[in-house]
């Protein structure tokens, strides 16, 4: 993924839907030579995301913008912190508010959530990873969250890693042709794609070890007791990933299977965004 030309889609579809052919609150009211500055107010403890996405927005819509930046993303940050000051045409300004106010406290909720998980691993080697369930048009925002908030990134789509899951078993007709017909379609397309596949039970992982040529096993909807011993089974020979339905009250238990992976939906799809507010000064 080219995360500046995906940046650059994600702010000009916004600006467009936003702004359409013109902010006429501002317009109507605020000279076009009027100047201010106003500050980026945080109202809700967590972690700080999109600071640096904001810049983009900014660069976007006024070039002459001046950002001086107090805190860093990834910082933990409290009521009442102050992350940046932005200073020029108030008209920019207003323009600008919206998009950045919506990128960073959605970024940030992603950020302090991801954080929360990674922490509940914390002296395990098993890493969080996110899933594909994100908010359709701006899941380059929301998987930088996760890179911020301490988290991995699984693939970005479905063009960038081959995942086969449990409908493309069925529709294949088995993991054993799945991962022939697989393998095959990578070298006569020459793509180097690493494959994962999923395992709904013991039986499967056993075939998908012995069949081979992937390099990760998913582990969906397991107890703990098969999770540990399909890891064994496996023996460092592919990564592991367990998945499917696990909360913040059984992860650690998963982690201490042994498992190199843990994907995480609700790290996008669940969450509700940080309060910020950007006030004039």
């Amino acid at each position: 993924m080219d995360l500046d030309k995906e940046l650059d889609i994600i702010i000009k579809n916004a600006i467009r839907e936003d702004v359409g052919n013109g902010d006429h609150s501002s317009l109507s009211c605020i000279p076009t030579t009027a100047t201010g500055k106003a500050k980026l107010l945080v109202k809700e403890d967590g972690i700080i995301a999109g600071i640096e996405a904001a810049k983009k927005v900014f660069e976007f819509v006024d070039s002459s913008l001046k950002i001086e930046t107090f805190i860093e993303d990834g910082t933990p940050v409290k009521y009442g912190d102050i992350v940046f000051h932005v200073e020029g045409s108030s008209l920019s300004i207003l323009k600008s508010e919206r998009l950045v106010l919506n990128i960073m406290q959605r970024m940030s909720a992603v950020a302090t959530k991801t954080a929360f998980y990674v922490d509940l691993v914390k002296g395990l080697g098993t890493k969080i990873l996110d899933t594909r369930k994100t908010t359709p048009g701006i899941r380059a925002l929301e998987k930088w969250a996760v890179k911020i908030g301490g988290g991995e990134n699984h693939r970005f789509g479905l063009y960038d890693m081959v995942m086969l899951k449990d409908n493309h078993l069925d529709f294949a007709g088995g993991i054993t042709s799945a991962i022939e017909q697989t393998i095959a379609y990578l070298k006569n397309n020459n793509l180097n794609l690493r494959i994962e596949v999923e395992a709904r039970n013991l039986d499967e992982v056993e075939e998908i070890v012995s069949v081979g040529g992937v390099h990760r096993i998913m582990l969906d909807n397991f107890s703990y007791a098969d999770t540990r011993t399909a890891v064994e089974f496996i023996d460092g020979n592919y990564e592991t990933e367990s998945s499917g339905g696990i909360t913040e009250e059984t992860l650690r238990n998963y982690a201490e299977c042994g498992v190199d992976y843990i994907s995480v939906g609700a790290l996008t799809h669940s969450v509700s965004s940080m309060d910020l507010s950007l006030k004039a000064i």
